[in-house]
């Protein structure tokens, strides 16, 4: 016997690089359907390079080298730098220059917050850590806009397409990003418990003196930061670095050890009389920052819905290469059952993020019926999507089998990585509450919602929206997770019924809403035709 056939390697999935990420029906038909088909020729170039094997290993390599915190100098000086990989700065300097950030706030053309939905979702699958900052920088415009000064000075900076990393004074710089700094360790979500102090300076400035147990991305060149001042709490910018060039007195004292999200920074930070600038109505902080928390949960979406479309590509080239008993695992039974019912998961994911994405152009562009629709539609999607993206993870894994179970699959950092956005601006807790104040509230945002759901014209859409609306007339707190949980299945159906194929939506239906399920993926209801919804789901 020749010795080194025993390392032959067969049965074994090519690597899964050299494809278009953007090659995803459910997304490109969305991208047109939102208004947004003219920046198709953009995020099919984005996609080619995230399916490279270069962009693939910038992904690798910035997990495996995450950011080290230089709180000293070689001579002692305090100098509060974080350190990053290469690769670090080859993702970011993509994401920005594609304009995944702030770009769409300078942008007149309908359909951009779209488009860069779009981008973002297909380079989040390269790395999802790299986008916070991306996101943070995109939700802050939002915010700024209640001081039109600081608007002014700071939006095209935001929004400019040039990265440039490094502390020095912004006005010096070619493109900044912005992070958020609200929770504390006595309050967690309950912002209004922080105790970070705000003195006024006399010449328009505060004094910033605090501690903040959770820090996003502490290397950008500003940040959104709550604090109690005079008047009540409030909203601040806080630049790391002064005009004149001194570092502001903001002391990053360590970096968290998360359980996914390692390539990005995550600090404790305090302040020590930092300046800062008032962003809105002194006391109207929550309400100030609010608008930032309600772009970022769009992104906790598009970034679930972007690891459920990664899960599923990965579990899809593994089972169409993979042979076990005479036969690729594609074709047997079982495994096709699971990847559709993952399909059917993936596809419901991707059209509600473009379908919030297009709402939420809309309604920056003015319109109030669309802005009602994403107060009610974002709050349970925020919840739902969230939710379902480490379960989605944690089968499209399994299909690997052990393959899956180790780190070059990637399967095991987009599992240490899905729980993130269900904990990201609100938990399910949160979330879901925040919806119920909606409902009780805005009557008005319901009406729009449920006018939504109803578009799809389909019995079973109608009757399970019927199902919604009882649940709703009784409905208390501790009833918010199952009203967030069946408004946003109903809201998928009916988008689904609508602009999926009819074996798509036939599917969703009957699972999802006719109650023939099981509680794990691969559950489907018997006769279902599988083949078309693989084939729509399967990688180009």
């Amino acid at each position: 016997m020749n010795r080194d056939a025993t390392h032959d390697v067969t049965n074994q999935p090519p690597p899964l690089t050299g494809h278009d990420v953007s090659a995803d029906q459910a997304l490109l038909e969305g991208l047109a359907r939102e208004g947004a088909d003219w920046a198709t020729g953009e995020l099919r170039r984005l996609g080619l390079l995230a399916g490279s094997e270069k962009a693939q290993e910038w992904g690798r390599l910035a997990n495996e080298y995450p950011p080290v915190l230089r709180t000293h100098d070689r001579y002692g000086n305090r100098i509060d730098e974080v350190e990053f990989h290469p690769a670090w700065h080859e993702l970011m300097s993509v994401a920005v220059g594609n304009g995944l950030h702030a770009s769409p706030w300078t942008s007149a053309r309908p359909g951009a917050h779209v488009a860069r939905a779009a981008k973002f979702f297909v380079w989040s699958q390269v790395e999802a850590g790299h986008g916070c900052p991306i996101s943070m920088t995109y939700a802050a415009v939002a915010a700024l806009r209640h001081s039109p000064s600081l608007r002014a000075e700071w939006e095209p900076l935001l929004a400019s397409r040039t990265y440039d990393f490094g502390l020095r004074p912004p006005l010096e710089k070619r493109g900044v990003l912005a992070g958020m700094a609200m929770t504390e360790k006595q309050g967690g979500s309950d912002v209004r418990a922080g105790t970070t102090r705000a003195e006024p300076l006399g010449d328009g400035s505060f004094a910033l003196t605090g501690h903040k147990w959770f820090n996003s991305a502490p290397m950008c060149d500003a940040f959104l930061v709550l604090a109690q001042a005079p008047r009540g709490l409030s909203c601040f910018l806080l630049p790391r670095v002064l005009p004149d060039g001194t570092r502001n007195a903001m002391r990053l004292m360590r970096l968290k050890d998360k359980l996914g999200n390692r390539s990005n920074a995550s600090a404790e930070v305090e302040y020590d009389g930092a300046t800062a600038f008032l962003v809105g109505e002194e006391g109207r902080g929550v309400r100030t920052i609010i608008e930032m928390v309600n772009m970022t949960r769009l992104d906790c979406v598009i970034g679930s819905a972007a690891g459920m479309r990664q899960g599923l590509t990965q579990a899809l080239h593994h089972a169409r290469h993979r042979s076990a008993f005479g036969r690729p695992l594609a074709d047997q039974p079982l495994m096709r059952a699971v990847l559709a019912d993952l399909a059917l998961e993936s596809e419901a994911a991707t059209t509600l993020m473009t379908r919030l994405a297009g709402a939420t152009d809309r309604a920056v562009a003015g319109d109030a019926a669309e802005g009602l629709f994403r107060r009610a539609a974002l709050a349970s999607a925020k919840y739902w999507i969230c939710k379902r993206a480490p379960v989605h993870a944690a089968e499209a894994l399994e299909c690997l089998g052990g393959n899956g179970y180790v780190e070059e699959s990637q399967l095991p950092r987009l599992f240490r990585e899905s729980p993130l956005n269900g904990i990201w601006e609100g938990s399910g807790n949160v979330a879901a509450l925040d919806l119920m104040r909606v409902l009780a509230r805005e009557p008005e945002a319901v009406e729009a919602f449920f006018a939504e759901v109803a578009r799809a014209g389909d019995r079973r859409v109608d009757d399970a929206a019927e199902r919604v609306l009882k649940t709703l007339a009784s409905a208390g707190e501790a009833d918010a997770r199952r009203v967030a949980e069946e408004m946003t299945l109903v809201l998928q159906a009916s988008l689904l019924v609508r602009h999926a194929p009819a074996p798509v939506a036939d599917a969703f239906c009957a699972s999802r809403l006719g109650g023939d399920w099981g509680r794990a993926f691969g559950t489907l209801p018997p006769g279902l035709d599988l083949e078309p919804i693989l084939d729509r789901a399967a990688p180009a």
